[in-house]
Order: structure tokens, then C-alpha cells, then sequence
């Protein structure tokens, strides 16, 4: 969020990333993200999606979204829009999210908090 236009959509529920064709794989970077292991698994993220080459797919951060005893938390949403919220993250969990999710499709929903 860079912008008071930004938080006004939030405030309005407009806060989900455009529809762009690509997958957003967004992690919480907030402090107690990075403090339950964050970084580690943006890194993850950000290896496996170079080493598979993905093209469609973008990775950003995100801040705190109140529920700090499930982080580090991954929302991913795909290219309509759709939500999935991936909670206490690893990188071998992030390595698998990209595998079975942004490539083949399926939720791993063992990972969720849905």
C-alpha cells in the first residue's frame, strides 16, 4: 500500500489485486510475518518461481492482517480473483504451494486456513 487512494479501496473492500490473467502470491512481511519465518519462505517462493521459469505469477508482500499466531500467512489468489489463504508457511511448504498450486492447479488444502 502506497497510497491514501490504495487505503480507500481497502476501507471499501476493494482491497483484492486487479484481475490481471496472472496468479498473485502475496506473503505477510509484517513484523511478526518476518519474525515467524517469513523471509525464508518469500525467498522460496521467489527461487522455485525462477527456477520453473513462471511467467504469469506475480510476488508481493503484504502487511499484518491480525491473525499473527498463523503466520507466516501466504495469500494466493488466482486469475479471477479467487482467494486462498495458506497459514504457518515453511519453504518446503511454499516449494510444494508452487508446485501443486500455481502450476497444477490444485489447492493444498492441508496448508489452509479455509
Amino acid at each position: 500500500m502506497k497510497t491514501l487512494e490504495e487505503l480507500e479501496k481497502i476501507r471499501q473492500g476493494e482491497g483484492q489485486p486487479e484481475k490481471t490473467g496472472k496468479k498473485v502470491i502475496s506473503v505477510g512481511m509484517a513484523t511478526c510475518g518476518i519474525a515467524a519465518g517469513a523471509r525464508p519462505v518469500m525467498n522460496s517462493f521467489a527461487n522455485e518461481i525462477r527456477t520453473r521459469g513462471i511467467k504469469n505469477v506475480d510476488l508481493t508482500m503484504m502487511g499484518c492482517i491480525g491473525m499473527c499466531k498463523l503466520e507466516p500467512i501466504v495469500e494466493v489468489y488466482d486469475e479471477d480473483g479467487h482467494k486462498t489463504t495458506y497459514i504457518k508457511m515453511t519453504e518446503d511448504k511454499a516449494a510444494r504451494v508452487v508446485r501443486e498450486h500455481i502450476v497444477g492447479g490444485n489447492v493444498v488444502t492441508e496448508y489452509t486456513a479455509e
